[in-house]
């Protein structure tokens, strides 16, 4: 605290009090600091900075990933958190108050803007895919990606967090089978059209924001992006995924459907196109929430925060649905389908 304090001292501005704020899965810590003249900020503790909760090797080890993907995404018209101040070799930064309102939280009050915000949050994924469609080559997003090491990595995690973690171990025949499908998976997925992945699109890192013309609450509001400091090059598609498989929220297959024609409408895709990007969804849903599976054990187990197992029944029956739409025309999600079904079994 006495580095944030410092940090409040060159910028000119006087702390009345400091609350800590809820940090969800994160191993950042934040507190919103209160300023004389009413106003406030946020202050982000994360004294290893360089590196991210996914990605355990930075290529550019000489700046923090969320102030360098930050400046990428404000300078291709993304809006992102205002940098109010820097103190990163003493693990702080001190950034805009948003507020509380994430998109969750959000429509637990307005439920009926769900519609018009999911198909504000759609087209702003569009937009910003196409505008980012060229990172710059020197750029930490353009120097990693959802190659198959790292899709494998994620459906390993799976196989021991969220299955043997729990006491559900893979006899020898069902490990090899799992081994191949993950092997050929993560081939298939690794070989879709990339793009920018924020990675972790979803309902608690959007932010609810009044457009900056001073709107009184009338229309659509703005959208604000965080916790994208994991972005890299991925799939089109998995942002849709982290954002309409959310696992905070629950959506019907119509709304689903509505915002990926929406996507599609947005990207100009063909009606062939408009076709497999269906069939992508369910796949990356499948890799999605098995990695999520296996990170929610992770998070109880090394972290001691027992709060997101609460969502593994609908996380596994979103691992379900995707793979009953795929079986019929896949057998290594027709065989993954059995044996999830028959080693799970109570």
């Amino acid at each position: 605290m006495a580095a944030l304090d410092a940090l409040l001292g060159r910028l000119g501005l006087v702390k009345i009090g400091v609350q800590p704020m809820a940090a969800g899965a994160s191993t950042r810590q934040y507190v919103r600091v209160q300023l004389a003249g009413g106003r406030s900020a946020v202050g982000m503790f994360f004294p290893q900075g360089i590196q991210t909760d996914e990605i355990q090797q930075p290529l550019n080890p000489r700046r923090w990933p969320f102030l360098e993907v930050g400046d990428l995404l404000r300078d291709h018209g993304v809006r992102v958190p205002e940098v109010l101040g820097d103190a990163t070799d003493d693990g702080w930064l001190l950034l805009e108050d948003l507020g509380d309102d994430t998109l969750a939280n959000y429509l637990l009050r307005h439920p009926e803007k769900k519609d018009a915000l999911y198909t504000k949050a759609v087209r702003d994924l569009a937009a910003a895919q196409e505008r980012l469609a060229d990172a710059p080559a020197g750029s930490i997003v353009a120097s990693r990606a959802f190659d198959e090491a790292l899709i494998r990595g994620e459906l390993e995690h799976f196989r021991e967090w969220g299955l043997e973690a729990r006491g559900y171990h893979l006899g020898r025949a069902d490990r090899e089978a799992f081994e191949g499908i993950s092997e050929r998976f993560a081939r298939r997925i690794a070989g879709y059209p990339r793009g920018f992945t924020h990675r972790d699109y979803q309902s608690r890192n959007l932010m609810v924001r009044a457009p900056d013309t001073g709107a009184n609450g009338a229309g659509t509001p703005d959208l604000v992006w965080i916790d994208f400091q994991d972005a890299l090059r991925g799939p089109r598609v998995y942002d849709l995924v982290t954002l309409l498989n959310d696992s905070y929220q629950d959506f019907d297959r119509a709304f689903i459907e509505a915002r990926l024609d929406e996507y599609a409408q947005a990207c100009r895709l063909s009606t062939e196109e408009r076709s497999e990007l269906d069939v992508q969804f369910d796949r990356v849903t499948v890799l999605r929430k098995l990695k999520n599976a296996g990170r929610f054990v992770f998070i109880d187990h090394v972290n001691d925060n027992p709060t997101f197992l609460k969502f593994l029944p609908s996380t596994f029956a979103r691992i379900r649905a995707s793979l009953a739409r795929l079986a019929p025309h896949d057998e290594d999600m027709r065989t993954l389908e059995d044996i999830l079904e028959r080693v799970m079994k109570p």
